[in-house]
């Protein structure tokens, strides 16, 4: 479904079942300072209906009047199919994605897009806790690569500046760079960093905004992202992800940067190797 008016960013926001953090992540985006005209909430509920569906849209009706949000059910699961429906949907320049049980500074679009330019991804300031206890800030690589990033002014695909893009948030990308291509709903484990190779071929440049845009993420014991597998399984999605990797590389070997393709292929060893 594709809509013919013109809208800045396109916000993603796959969820499964979800708990009260869900109105902590619609909260921020209810509060941004970014105007509420210019941009789109695409909300995919996947894999699972009621009570949560009419839960959601109650909340929509009540604390998201005037904002443009497309709310999608869908009962075929998984987070990859979600943001590949909401992708059909969006209509934005640029995207961003967020994960349910993580929320936004009010500034976070606002500052993203003001840095936001056709041939560069935009990258915020991770901040990482675990659940129920915002105060107190976990260390994370991510945090220290922008750090390293702010310091040093990083402007391109550099080793520190690839740690964001392990996954697909806390960035602003712009929607040239997605083009048609969606997330490889074969794989539960490792897509969100495949995704991110995919598109690579684009990303040349990034830039950087201040501390006050800010990804929240929240770790919490029971959360899909964080499950344990068999050592099989991980064995054989590895080989088969290596696999999706080096399919991708050979399919433009000058677009892909190899150092990266060689990355992602040690990440893929290690996950093998060392079963979480």
């Amino acid at each position: 479904m594709k809509c013919n008016y013109f809208m800045k960013i396109s916000v993603i926001i796959p969820t499964y079942k979800p708990q009260d953090y869900l109105w902590e992540c619609l909260n921020s985006l209810v509060a941004q300072t970014f105007p509420k005209e210019d941009f789109e909430v695409i909300l995919v509920l996947n894999g699972c209906c009621e009570p949560w569906k009419s839960n959601i849209q109650q909340y929509i009706d009540d604390r998201m009047q005037g904002m443009n949000v497309n709310y999608i059910q869908t009962d075929e699961g998984g987070v990859s199919n979600a943001r590949n429906i909401a992708l059909d949907c969006a209509k934005g320049d640029y995207v961003t994605f967020i994960d349910d049980d993580d929320f936004i500074s009010p500034t976070y679009l606002e500052e993203l897009y003001e840095i936001a330019t056709p041939d560069t991804v935009s990258l915020c300031y991770p901040y990482a806790f675990n659940d129920g206890k915002i105060e107190e800030q976990l260390p994370y690589n991510i945090t220290e690569a922008y750090n390293y990033c702010i310091n040093y002014q990083c402007k391109s695909l550099t080793s520190r500046v690839r740690k964001f893009f392990s996954g697909p948030c806390m960035k602003l990308i712009p929607m040239s760079f997605i083009q048609g291509r969606r997330f490889d709903v074969r794989f539960k484990n490792g897509e969100d960093s495949l995704y991110m190779f995919l598109i690579s071929d684009k990303i040349h440049k990034v830039s950087f905004t201040s501390q006050h845009a800010i990804y929240y993420r929240r770790y919490r014991e029971n959360s899909a992202y964080t499950g344990h597998h068999t050592w099989g399984y991980m064995f054989k999605n590895g080989w088969l992800m290596a696999y999706a990797y080096t399919k991708i590389y050979f399919s433009k070997p000058f677009d892909y940067k190899l150092s990266y393709y060689f990355v992602r292929l040690l990440g893929v060893l290690k996950t093998i190797i060392v079963k979480k």
